[in-house]
């Protein structure tokens, strides 16, 4: 059923949004087209492959073509609320093909056949990469449209002036996400917040949210706000095709720290403790040092040539400066040396020039920087040399940025709660801006991770450093 268009109302100055509807079924539309081509073109290379005489025989490929598509179901893989959304997407995708291989690993133990060794280890894990670089493509294109304004949802904020601005900045600061902040309501009804006009008080949100075709309402901490007034929206919302999302005022805590535990009916967020140990950070631990090591044979030859390069000038080729770890446990970071040999005693004279957040030191025309350290900086390869240092376990490839001790001794309470990881070779710091960022985003983002680790979120950081390192923004 369409929904009224904007009445003309004094409070409101904003007009009725075309729906999202059409591009959201779009979206599943292409989504489940991309996942079906892969499953289809996987099958087809190994039943080519098998026909050749060169790989397994095509008798079970309908059966892990099945299984795939059974566990993307079960995980609900074609869940809109996921599409394009963080990381749950791709968990859903890989949990989904695991628990494809897993079955038909039982079944293959259950019946005694040994055939199906060649879909288990090699058929559905090769589905699971292609329909992840899938999923990924299908958000670049969206990520791209979003950034022209375009497959966006409309939002209505419901809170107090502090908590809108709030989410108005956060929306505006990552696009990608698909919100835009159209309209507010407040306690007092009446104003401006950061551009978004406030349309109502408390008592008008269901009524602005049908008239103005609002696509998701944000309910933020407000005084005036009571769960009776919530149940009630919720009501007038129903059959709307509105999305209601609260904050719940644990800021930056979510994913698998959050667990609904309702207690008479009543649902109440339980919140576990952060994972810092355990057999997950041992796996974790164990694969930074595995793929440390690699990486270090990989590009011995690239170290080399590096190494010639920065001797020209005489000096060392690698620098090293003590920063803090984990615990507070202080260690010798290397980096390749990308300054002139007198940088540290130059720093009090460049104090006055000083361009960092918060207690950083940074200048984006640092005179200390020799002609093949501005190339390195640019593109992240003095950081490289990091690796040995992860190979001696006193960093992660993934982290908190390494900090220095004076930065250290300003810290307030929260910001030392990025002592109890092991900092990171990159991190959400360095996906998200480096050396662009205020110091407040960057503690932020530090403490998002830390208070949010998972593998996939690892996974995630890792695979965006690639393109951060291509761009080079904020790489000075």
């Amino acid at each position: 059923m369409p929904r009224p268009r904007a009445a003309a109302d004094s409070t409101s100055t904003v007009t009725a949004r075309p729906s999202s509807r059409r591009w959201q079924r779009r979206l599943l539309q292409i989504t489940v087209a991309t996942d079906l081509t892969v499953i289809a073109i996987v099958s087809a290379l190994a039943t080519v492959i098998g026909d050749w005489g060169l790989g397994p025989s095509t008798q079970f490929n309908a059966v892990a073509a099945a299984l795939v598509l059974g566990g993307l179901v079960a995980f609900r893989a074609w869940d809109r609320g996921v599409l394009g959304q963080g990381a749950d997407e791709f968990n859903r995708v890989l949990r989904g093909t695991a628990v494809a291989a897993v079955v038909l690993a039982l079944a293959g133990m259950a019946l005694k056949v040994e055939q199906v060794r060649p879909w288990i280890f090699g058929v559905i894990p090769a589905t699971g990469a292609g329909l992840l670089l899938g999923r990924y493509a299908v958000r670049r294109v969206l990520h791209r449209a979003r950034r022209d304004a375009r497959c966006m949802s409309s939002v209505l904020v419901v809170g107090s002036e502090a908590a809108i601005a709030d989410l108005v900045a956060r929306t505006r600061r990552v696009p990608h996400h698909g919100w835009t902040v159209t309209a507010a309501c407040t306690s007092t009804g009446a104003g401006e917040i950061a551009g978004v006009p406030v349309v109502g008080d408390l008592d008008d949100v269901a009524r602005h949210v049908h008239e103005l075709g609002i696509e998701v309402v944000a309910v933020a901490p407000t005084p005036g706000w009571t769960p009776k007034r919530l149940h009630s929206l919720a009501w007038d919302l129903e059959g709307a095709g509105v999305e209601l999302v609260v904050d719940p005022g644990l800021m930056e805590i979510t994913g698998p720290r959050l667990h609904v535990a309702p207690v008479d009916g009543l649902p109440l967020l339980r919140l576990t403790e952060p994972r810092w140990g355990g057999p997950a950070r041992m796996a974790k631990n164990l694969f930074d040092r595995a793929a440390a090591a690699t990486l270090v044979l990989i590009l011995a030859p690239v170290f080399l040539a590096i190494a010639v390069l920065i001797r020209q000038d005489g000096g060392p080729v690698f620098y090293r400066q003590e920063r803090v770890g984990r615990a507070g446990q202080t260690f010798r970071m290397i980096k390749f040396r990308s300054m002139v040999v007198t940088a540290d005693q130059q720093v009090a004279q460049l104090a006055a020039a000083n361009e960092g957040a918060g207690p950083l030191f940074k200048m984006k025309r640092d005179p200390r920087i020799t002609r093949i350290g501005g190339v390195l900086r640019r593109f992240s390869i003095d950081e490289l040399p990091q690796l040995f240092n992860v190979i001696g376990g006193s960093m992660s490839l993934v982290g908190p940025r390494p900090a220095l001790q004076r930065e250290v001794a300003t810290y307030t309470e929260d910001a030392l709660r990025k002592l109890c990881v092991r900092p990171g070779l990159t991190g959400l710091w360095q996906v998200s801006g480096r050396s662009d960022l205020t110091w407040e985003e960057s503690v932020r983002l530090d403490l998002r991770y830390v208070e949010n680790w998972s593998a996939a979120l690892d996974i995630s950081i890792l695979w965006k450093t690639v393109g951060a390192v291509f761009r080079g923004r904020g790489a000075y």
